[in-house]
């Protein structure tokens, strides 16, 4: 009935009901994995730099964290693409939900250096399987369900339960003590692939292997001749597409300049305000909640009225203003002003999906998504390189002016060429022209 009606906010509401058994266990895995965000800053700085408030030795572990994962996450996450449109939605999301589990486990041991850089060696690897492929997986599902007219609305939805995800997070967070928290997010962690287990349903009809009777060394040769041939039609799936090709430059340079931001945020506001856990809580939380309404309510509604591009690029502009504000910062209350404009930028992501997905077939759909977050991941490579030395540099006293979030400043400039390429941008539906990488079908598709 409600997919019926012409508000945009119900139509968007009755196409998730295919997909209640996905979004639910997701949205209780990013609470969990937000509610120690907070506290993780004050972990890390208390067991590497005890006594100190700022913590250069943290910064730069995170930095090489960071650049390891964007390292390995350029293959990784294209070949989880490939896999999910080969064999499936549902193992794949299983797989990459359930390593998140096992790097907080050392944090509900023990908080000493020695296990904190054991967290620090463990976190690397989950976030190499997880971090940017259950999402994209997950907009897989969701294409494979949704009609391509409607694909934005839903995106946009499951970022709005995202952003709804991390405020619960952050309250519990801010409530909980401190030596409940690992506790309780590992307990939610493991709930999540239990419940997708039983209740999710595969949304790809998996055609019979050709090659069921070949030997056990004849599968071992065809395995790296398969994943080549189907991270080659990835590759041609882009760059042959105009839009998507423009779109890989667009996200490539956007979390160039906000991966870099991201990484140092926190670390930013506790040396130069003194911002604590309670604090970093009341911030997300409330960049949070504004970001439910924008994403759930205010995205739905503007997406038929003014298209997908011209939300891409306001949004864009406010990520613009939320760097230099942070950059230029004078006072804590400039922080939470320009936290405020996470209520836009945020519509970035669901904007980028949306265009990737309306260019791109429903067989390709994990193919062409992982591999633009793949070439995302080579920013998550380069941006810590810069940014983890130079914001150490200005928070210091040896910085040469006084600019604490000079970095910051500098990481906008990455956005910014971003804005001019989707400028250039014309997007349109390229699934009909879209090479076939294989043979799967989706199994719920509807119109």
């Amino acid at each position: 009935m409600l997919q019926g009606t012409d508000i945009p906010w119900l139509r968007g509401l009755g196409e998730m009901r295919p997909m209640l058994h996905l979004l639910l266990p997701l949205t209780i895995h990013w609470m969990a994995e937000e509610m120690t965000v907070s506290v993780l800053v004050d972990v890390t700085t208390s067991a590497l730099c005890p006594g100190d408030s700022t913590c250069s030795k943290a910064i730069y572990i995170n930095g090489l964290q960071q650049t390891i994962v964007g390292v390995f996450k350029m293959v990784v996450i294209p070949l989880l693409g490939q896999l999910s449109d080969e064999h499936g939605r549902k193992p794949l999301l299983l797989f990459t939900i359930s390593t998140s589990i096992f790097p907080f486990v050392l944090l509900v041991w023990r908080q000493s250096e020695g296990f904190v850089y054991a967290y620090y060696a463990l976190r690397t690897i989950s976030n190499i399987i997880s971090q940017g492929s259950i999402f994209c997986i997950a907009v897989a599902y969701a294409a494979d369900v949704v009609s391509e007219s409607r694909r934005a609305a839903v995106f946009s939805w499951i970022s709005g339960l995202l952003s709804a995800s991390h405020v619960l997070g952050d309250l519990l967070a801010r409530f909980l003590p401190e030596k409940y928290i690992f506790a309780v997010s590992i307990v939610l962690l493991i709930i999540c692939p239990v419940y997708m287990k039983f209740f999710l349903v595969e949304t790809m009809i998996l055609a019979p292997k050709d090659d069921q009777e070949s030997g056990f060394w004849a599968k071992i040769v065809n395995v790296p001749q398969q994943r080549f041939k189907s991270m080659r039609t990835a590759a041609e799936i882009v760059i042959f597409s105009p839009t998507l090709r423009g779109m890989a430059l667009v996200s490539f340079f956007y979390e160039l300049g906000m991966s870099g931001i991201t990484s140092v945020l926190l670390y930013y506001l506790k040396a130069a305000f003194g911002f604590n856990k309670n604090q970093f809580s009341e911030l997300l939380m409330m960049v949070g909640i504004g970001s439910i309404f924008s994403q759930m309510l205010l995205l739905p509604i503007l997406n038929p009225l003014v298209g997908e591009k011209v939300i891409l690029c306001s949004g864009l502009l406010a990520s613009i203003a939320y760097a230099w504000l942070y950059g230029l910062a004078w006072a804590p209350w400039v922080s939470y002003f320009s936290a405020s404009f996470g209520i836009i930028y945020v519509l970035v992501k669901p904007a980028t999906y949306a265009i990737i997905s309306n260019a791109t077939s429903s067989t390709n759909q994990g193919k062409a998504q992982t591999f633009i977050a793949g070439a995302q991941s080579l920013s998550d490579l380069l941006s810590p390189i810069a940014m983890s030395p130079l914001t150490s540099w200005f928070l210091s006293s040896n910085a040469p002016f006084e600019c604490k979030g000079f970095s910051i400043l500098c990481a906008s400039i990455c956005m910014i060429i971003s804005l001019g390429f989707v400028c250039m941008l014309k997007p349109d539906s390229n699934s009909s022209n879209d090479i076939e990488g294989c043979i799967e079908a989706p199994l719920l598709n509807h119109s």
